[in-house]
């Protein structure tokens, strides 16, 4: 059932395990423990008094509210069929302003104007390493489609931000878990046209789903997204970019997942582990390894962060993966304290979360209306008063 305690667990586990790795991101294994020791980096490490998200984190957030602003419009505009991935791309061409432009942002607040009422935050207009797949595809218009793709990247940039479609959807009537993965899937197109771009998007949303709605434990839920995507994408997934024809062999996926389980289970360092995984800077590694530290760290949410980050590859996309897995898992309230302390825009990462968990109330007939999700999700005019 919904739970507003896993829906914040997975977003802030999330923010949390993305903000511990962003330090280390572009650092190797060796530098990492030469200048934290030997137990690695295990707190943040504070930039202008907090831990900074990256952009794993604010596109995360970006597609919160591209849900919910999609959601809201519909029942109010009868502007909708459906079309969450045509929300979420137009949210994500707002995130591209925050990367490119400075605050505050020209045009907020007027007619047209309707990216997201996070643009209006002026910790939100800053860059954070965005990925260079995910900026010239949405800058090329970010209308990527599993069949139609605009590259061939299969970059962990589109696993690492579609865990909101797997909270969103829980207990929701009519939308089975199915169709929430292949939303999740094509979320990821949106930028990422390999299959391993988008295949681990649907298994996260999946994972991330069950451990919500049925508080499946994790393992059980791996196994159940993997036989999932057995069935819901064929065998081998073929694509053509430009002149180049793209063949990937699911099975290779399913044996990378399922090595990640069984290496969950022995005695050996996570770090070597870990690099039998690879180094997560593509879909299906950084899915991997971000199973392997929740599974193996099921009950400690601390350790789970520390092991997900502390290794040569894309620290901040496996931190914030296995982040929005056990956080959705245990709960906000399990989460260490010192995860949350000095977290970069916690409260508003909460308010993202209860947003999601509580849904779009209201409508054109509704008398007593939330003002603040009207300013939201309607008018995106919501925390203008912080702008100069």
């Amino acid at each position: 059932m919904r739970d507003r305690d896993k829906f914040r667990g997975c977003l802030i586990g999330g923010a949390a395990g993305d903000a511990l790795g962003y330090a280390v991101e572009f650092m190797s294994s060796r530098a990492i423990f030469q200048k934290y020791g030997p137990g690695g980096i295990r707190s943040y490490e504070l930039r202008n008094g907090v831990g900074q998200i990256s952009d794993d984190t604010q596109m995360t957030l970006f597609t919160a509210t591209g849900l919910l602003f999609g959601a809201t419009r519909g029942k109010f505009k009868g502007i909708w069929g459906g079309d969450y991935d045509g929300y979420i791309a137009y949210a994500y061409q707002g995130w591209y302003r925050t990367q490119t432009e400075t605050y505050p942002l020209e045009g907020m607040g007027e007619p047209g104007v309707f990216q997201s009422w996070l643009m209006n935050l002026p910790e939100m207009v800053s860059p954070r390493a965005p990925g260079n797949t995910c900026m010239s595809a949405i800058r090329a218009g970010c209308r990527g489609s599993m069949e139609k793709p605009l590259n061939d990247s299969k970059g962990c940039g589109g696993v690492m931000r579609v865990a909101p479609i797997g909270l969103y959807f829980c207990e929701r009537p009519g939308y089975p878990i199915e169709e929430s993965d292949l939303l999740a899937a094509r979320a990821a197109a949106l930028t990422h046209g390999n299959a391993m771009g988008w295949v681990p998007a649907a298994m996260l949303a999946h994972i991330v789903r069950l451990v919500s709605e049925l508080d499946a434990d994790i393992e059980s839920a791996v196994t159940n997204a993997l036989n999932a995507m057995q069935w819901i994408f064929p065998e081998e997934v073929t694509t053509r970019f430009e002149e180049v024809t793209s063949r990937v062999w699911l099975g290779d996926f399913d044996a990378l997942i399922r090595r990640a389980l069984e290496l969950a289970h022995n005695g050996e360092a996570d770090l070597d582990n870990i690099r039998a995984l690879g180094e997560g800077w593509v879909g299906d590694e950084a899915l991997a390894i971000a199973v392997y530290c929740a599974v193996r760290y099921r009950d400690d949410f601390e350790k789970c962060l520390i092991a997900a980050v502390n290794h040569s590859g894309d620290s901040d996309s496996t931190g914030a993966i296995a982040g929005n897995i056990l956080g959705a898992s245990l709960g906000y309230e399990t989460i260490p304290e010192k995860f949350k302390k000095d977290l970069e825009l916690h409260d508003i990462i909460l308010e993202v979360a209860d947003d999601l968990y509580k849904d779009c109330q209201i409508d054109e007939y509704t008398q007593d209306r939330d003002p603040a999700w009207v300013s939201k999700y309607l008018d995106t005019v919501y925390g203008a008063e912080k702008r100069t």
